[in-house]
């Protein structure tokens, strides 16, 4: 019964934060203020599975302590990034193609945020409600830490080297392959996936957590096939020396650069 208390009241939580958003959204003029608030919607999660959950305390406070600072970080970042400048050409587009009224904003960014939201933070939700983490689960939490900091590093140093790179007038209109992302097309996706398994594993330590692993699931094929990866080749695809940059570096999973003219099978094209 108490899933159900922190199921519906996390629900209810990120439906408000949504809701907040769409204000703010308005009078700014502008809805990639939503970015912003993806990282914050699960640390409110997390916080309120922490109160409300009646499972085990310490893994309460390690799930609380991951999602936080995964969350606050990626949102401080979003909000740098995105303070003062315009639309993003991801919400031009599909408002372009359905129409500006306010409901269409609703419809097609809000609401499915919020549920993705919803489904994707399952781990956080039944991790709060499920028994106490013993014997062999420790381990298992232990390398849920592990993968989530391989996560984070990968995610905030990728962040940071492209943000250097971008604010460099000489680098203009070449492409970022230096440092991580020398190794990986996407170091930051490939971090933020890490997060979600690790956070995942956090909550495999106890029974029933390993039945969540649908929503690290989703969320790695979001970031390799939808509105991740993917998407972000297509509009990166006819910039110049970026078919190279393809040739010479991994997609996703890290892997050592391959030398200017030589190709690695698979990689010429996006995946």
């Amino acid at each position: 019964m108490n899933l159900v208390v922190v199921a519906v009241s996390s629900l209810i939580v990120l439906v408000a934060a949504q809701a907040v958003t769409y204000v703010i959204a308005r009078r700014l003029g502008r809805y990639n203020v939503v970015d912003v608030t993806w990282g914050l919607g699960f640390v409110l999660v997390a916080l309120v599975a922490a109160l409300a959950g009646d499972g085990s305390a310490i893994r309460e406070l390690v799930m609380l302590a991951l999602v936080g600072v995964w969350g606050l970080r990626l949102s401080l970042h979003l909000y740098r990034r995105t303070a003062g400048k315009g639309e993003d050409p991801r919400y031009a587009a599909l408002l372009d193609r359905h129409g500006h009224r306010p409901g269409v904003a609703i419809r097609r960014i809000f609401l499915p945020q919020g549920l993705a939201q919803w489904v994707i933070s399952l781990p956080i939700q039944i991790s709060a409600t499920s028994d106490a983490t013993a014997g062999a689960g420790w381990l298992v939490l232990g390398l849920g830490v592990l993968v989530w900091t391989v996560g984070v590093i990968f995610e905030t140093v990728g962040d940071h080297q492209l943000e250097a790179f971008r604010a460099d007038p000489r680098n203009r209109g070449t492409v970022m392959d230096r440092g991580l992302w020398a190794w990986s097309r996407h170091p930051n996706y490939f971090g933020d996936c890490c997060v979600w398994w690790g956070i995942w594993l956090v909550a495999a330590s106890s029974w029933p957590g390993p039945l969540t692993v649908l929503a690290p699931m989703a969320m790695t094929y979001v970031l390799v096939y939808g509105t991740g990866a993917r998407l972000l080749e297509r509009t990166m695809s006819e910039r110049p020396g970026y078919r190279d940059y393809q040739r010479r570096t991994a997609y996703f999973f890290p892997m050592p650069p391959r030398r200017r003219g030589t190709a690695r099978s698979g990689q010429g094209r996006p995946s």
